[in-house]
């Protein structure tokens, strides 16, 4: 992790926010998952600023952003994405990167569990 956190900071790409954002999920740990509400709470920010930085993490998978859901467990976007249906590749990818890392999913493809706190 601090490898990849070194990384970030010491890349061009991204703007400062951006970087403060996908450092924070390097904290999130494998077979976790967040929520954009907690991630945006934990920097002081709104879940939408949240997701904008999420969108252009250059760093994924290895910065997971796949391990931050909407709250109540829809997946949310991926890779600048949302979903019309609920369905999409990007989101088939997010579930898989997800499941790969032991994320449990209820029938309707909702994760289950309790969302990964910053500062717990």
């Amino acid at each position: 992790m601090t490898e990849t956190i070194h990384k970030i900071a010491s890349s061009p790409r991204g703007t400062p926010f951006e970087k403060r954002v996908w450092t924070a999920l390097c904290h999130i740990p494998e077979g976790s998952f967040t929520t954009y509400a907690l991630l945006s709470k934990h920097l002081a920010t709104s879940p939408r600023a949240v997701g904008n930085a999420l969108r252009r993490n250059p760093y994924a998978p290895e910065v997971p952003c796949h391990r931050v859901v909407a709250t109540g467990g829809n997946l949310g976007g991926f890779k600048g994405k949302w979903p019309r249906n609920g369905e999409g590749i990007t989101l088939d990818e997010k579930r898989a990167l997800l499941r790969g890392e032991g994320v449990k999913f209820d029938a309707s493809g909702k994760v289950l569990g309790t969302p990964w706190v910053f500062g717990r």
